[in-house]
């Protein structure tokens, strides 16, 4: 097919070559629709069972469900010791590909259960029994799988926070999970240049007395300050352990660790996610929407293992498959943009999960740099963390691709824990740009406030969006929020409480065929680049500055970055026409509490802020001025002449 009807093209079946050899047939549809939890029952027998459960779902505290009742397993051997017990431990599980050029590592799964044994060893030796918590703060090095796995081993709650996150955003989630551990590295390179991790560690340990010892990985060999007694080094103390450990199994619903994320209120939502459930639909998933061969794919996730896709598509779900995969540490563009394609055409990669934005810096970039390697082992692509738009869609299928590859587009969210609106490769007619319907076992909706179902739309005019819910439980949801069940309630399932419905906070419309278009946030937590950031964690910081009296903070739309920050700010009469480079300041303000990914595209120094009669923020009229939109209706605020203010600003 040439490129000019790939553009034009509105739908794009299967292949009859993939679909004769797919995982998944439309079967999965039919056996599902006829009895979920017969098929999540089968699903689950995927898995390797210490105990047998003896029921699938209980949903009798809804919304507190308990999945696998009764049933228990260790996840670290379902990931691990099975696969070289089934005489696979020669099969390589990670191609680890340093940032710095030639920098790698392979390591099979006999390797990889040895290391994993190893660390239990070593956090049973350091006192850590099961229910523990453990802080993560680690680039994409194998010690943090390795770390994470042996977590799981010993039914320890693993707390990973995303390195890029400042000592500040880690003090806040050690702090709420008590952790007694944590685990790090000497420093990470970014763009070829060695950084400090550690520094910020000690930041944030700094008075949290729950914290015992700091585990540090040689990575980059710089010096790093030392607390004797309370800081260890990773190859002194797990490189000496036994590789035996006999692992122990757990009731399903044990929790197996903990995701921070971000909360309207800004203070993070320490997510809560279990053994059983959330093991059995990431396998299913991943088998499924991935279509895995385990004996000859090579699988590469771009994602990092401090967000949930790191989690469940770097480590749970394709270990629990037995597939190889490719762990890349670094950026994309490090040294040069042609990394990742280099890296595809070293390692044979056949399917490649991404994110939009990604895709749109490869389009930035140009076709030249993928034309100039070889991509032809790619047989499946995917896309995670945002909305993508039909033009990427496109241009991924068509240079990725070659034009015949299929795309499985996926929602999903922190809280289910997997995929659950995704195309089946083998099965689904997809559009480019729609996540299409909820998998087999998934049951979805779009509702209006009322709760009323919308209707497809028509040739010739689209439904009006609604709210995306999710009307009936599933195996991988989360099962609280860490120390307060009471938020977890009020977050997820107020809006929908009479109809019992968990609310994604997702706007979306269906179109004509009645596949499901996500439209994003409606919430105040904005998406930026796949990294979610609540309004109130901005605002916090940009008021922490001694400059700023009051500050908003929206959403808008960003062709590269699907949403960018926006902030508008009113200085204090102590810094009105002071400092010059007050913006700057805030921006690196941002930068200190949060993280770089958090600062402001846009920061508007205005004389006032558009508030309703009740003292409300309107954030909605922000973003049509942060957009150059018509404002919507203004008959609420106390001023509406504010905004001419505003626009003067810009």
């Amino acid at each position: 097919m040439s490129d000019t009807s790939a553009v034009t093209q509105s739908t794009f079946p299967p292949s009859a070559d993939f679909a004769a050899s797919a995982n998944a047939t439309a079967d999965l549809y039919d056996e599902a629709e006829r009895d979920r939890l017969a098929f999540w029952d089968k699903q689950a027998k995927r898995l390797s069972w210490d105990a047998p459960f003896t029921e699938v779902l209980d949903w009798a505290e809804a919304p507190f469900a308990k999945w696998f009742v009764g049933g228990t397993l260790n996840v670290a051997y379902n990931c691990v010791d099975r696969h070289v017990e089934a005489g696979n431990g020669d099969r390589v599980a990670i191609h680890w590909e340093g940032e710095p050029v030639g920098d790698q590592r392979t390591i099979t799964y006999a390797e990889l259960k040895d290391e994993v044994c190893k660390a239990a060893n070593a956090l049973t030796d350091l006192g850590l029994v099961a229910g523990d918590r453990v802080a993560i703060y680690m680039p994409m090095v194998p010690e943090a799988i390795v770390a994470m796995l042996a977590c799981a081993r010993l039914g320890v709650m693993h707390s990973v926070v995303f390195a890029g996150f400042s000592a500040t955003a880690l003090k806040a989630r050690i702090n709420d999970a008590e952790a007694k551990l944590v685990i790090t590295v000497d420093g990470q390179y970014r763009r070829g240049k060695p950084a400090s991790l550690k520094d910020a560690v000690d930041e944030a340990v700094d008075g949290e007395d729950s914290i015992e010892h700091v585990l540090v990985v040689r990575r980059t060999g710089i010096d790093i300050p030392w607390t004797e007694g309370r800081d260890l080094w990773w190859d002194e103390t797990v490189a000496g352990a036994s590789t035996e450990h006999s692992p122990e199994a757990f009731d399903a619903e044990h929790p197996l660790f903990l995701l921070y994320t971000s909360g309207t209120t800004g203070k993070p939502k320490g997510i809560m996610h279990t053994t059983g459930g959330y093991l059995t639909q990431s396998s299913y998933t991943h088998f499924n929407v991935f279509d895995v061969k385990p004996e000859t794919d090579v699988y590469w996730c771009t994602a990092d293992i401090g967000w949930v896709t790191g989690h469940t598509y770097i480590v749970y779900g394709p270990l629990s498959n037995g597939v190889t995969q490719v762990v890349y540490e670094g950026t994309p563009a490090s040294p040069d943009e042609h990394r990742h394609f280099q890296i595809i055409e070293k390692y044979g990669v056949t399917i490649y999960y991404t994110a939009p934005t990604l895709v749109r810096s490869f389009m930035k970039w140009g076709r030249q740099i993928p034309a100039d390697h070889d991509l032809s082992t790619l047989r499946l692509l995917g896309s995670v963390g945002e909305p993508i738009n039909p033009e990427a869609w496109r241009w991924y299928r068509t240079v990725f691709g070659a034009d015949r590859t299929p795309i499985v587009d996926t929602w999903w969210q922190t809280e289910t824990g997997s995929i659950m609106i995704s195309p089946l490769p083998g099965v689904t007619e997809t559009k480019p740009g729609s996540a299409m319907t909820p998998l087999p076992g998934i049951s979805a909706k779009i509702v209006d406030d009322d709760g009323n179902q919308l209707e497809p739309g028509t040739e010739h005019g689209e439904q009006p969006s609604g709210y995306l819910v999710l009307d009936k439980p599933w195996p991988s949801m989360l099962r609280g929020i860490w120390g307060d069940p009471e938020r977890f309630k009020e977050t997820y399932w107020t809006r929908f409480a009479e109809q019992g419905w968990y609310f994604a906070g997702d706007g979306a419309r269906y179109g004509k065929d009645g596949e499901i278009w996500v439209l994003g946030r409606i919430d105040d937590v904005m998406n930026i680049s796949g990294h979610r950031i609540s309004t109130a964690e901005v605002e916090s910081a940009l008021v922490g500055h001694y400059g700023v009296a009051e500050a908003a903070v929206v959403g808008a739309t960003d062709d590269h970055t699907g949403q960018a920050i926006c902030a508008f700010v009113i200085l204090k009469s102590s810094a009105k026409g002071g400092d010059e480079n007050i913006v700057d300041e805030l921006r690196a303000e941002v930068a200190k509490e949060i993280s770089p990914i958090a600062k402001p595209r846009e920061i508007h120094v205005v004389p006032e802020l558009p508030k309703t009669r009740s003292g409300k923020i309107m954030r909605r009229l922000l973003r049509d001025v942060a957009e150059g939109r018509e404002l919507g209706d203004t008959s609420t605020l106390v001023d509406p002449s504010v905004f001419e203010a505003i626009r003067a600003s810009k």
